[in-house]
């Protein structure tokens, strides 16, 4: 192994730390947050028995709106609630805030279109034994589109890795900023290739996980 890269190893595990940290927050506030709005744009939607198109505009406004930002728009956008939740703009913690904003409504489109594919018929048979849309939405429709939210949580996470490498050139940390730093600053071209491959060996990691629990979850 080249000297440069034997000498940049501890960075490199730094930067691996702080694209994990960045990534974790993100898809957290995606489950914690997203998830339930997923939930309740698929239960104010049209046919459903909380229809309500007022709050279903409302809702998909906002989601609608925040996925239009250009990721790199909206880090400089939330600097002012950066700052106020993290102390700082800059660093994998301030970098988290965007990703989680923009995680949020992502993986609530996500969920939303998931619960879309459960049976119509499986509702209805719920809902004629007396079932209540708690229990409907616990019991029923999370349970039948399980398999199909671990692949959009694949996704998510696949998608935001590569996110937070663009967080990175802008002051976050983790693996992107180690990229540029290195691989284009300096030159140095070994340690961008690596820096590629460690990212390559993230995705097909969270891909093949993603894919073989959806697999063991999947009833059909």
């Amino acid at each position: 192994m080249p000297d440069q890269l034997v000498a940049i190893l501890p960075e490199l595990w730094t930067a691996f730390l702080q694209t994990a940290l960045m990534l974790g927050i993100g898809l957290i506030a995606a489950l914690v947050i997203g998830g339930p709005l997923g939930v309740l744009l698929f239960l104010f939607s049209d046919g459903q028995a909380l229809h309500n198109r007022k709050l279903a505009l409302v809702l998909g406004w906002f989601v609608n709106t925040v996925r239009s930002f250009p990721f790199i728009i909206l880090m400089v956008a939330l600097v002012p609630i950066t700052r106020s939740l993290a102390g700082t703009s800059i660093g994998p913690l301030a970098a988290a805030v965007p990703l989680s904003f923009a995680a949020i409504p992502y993986f609530a489109r996500l969920v939303e279109q998931n619960l879309r594919d459960v049976p119509r018929g499986v509702i209805e048979a719920a809902q004629a034994m007396g079932a209540s849309e708690l229990q409907i939405v616990l019991r029923v429709l999370l349970p039948e589109a399980r398999a199909a939210l671990v692949l959009s949580l694949t996704v998510l996470a696949i998608s935001f890795l590569s996110y937070s490498a663009v967080a990175g050139v802008v002051g976050g940390g983790g693996i992107g900023d180690l990229a540029i730093r290195y691989g284009y600053y300096r030159f140095e071209t070994d340690v961008m290739v690596l820096t590629v491959v460690i990212l390559v060996a993230l995705v097909q990691l969270i891909q093949l996980t993603g894919t073989r629990l959806a697999r063991r979850l999947d009833k059909r």
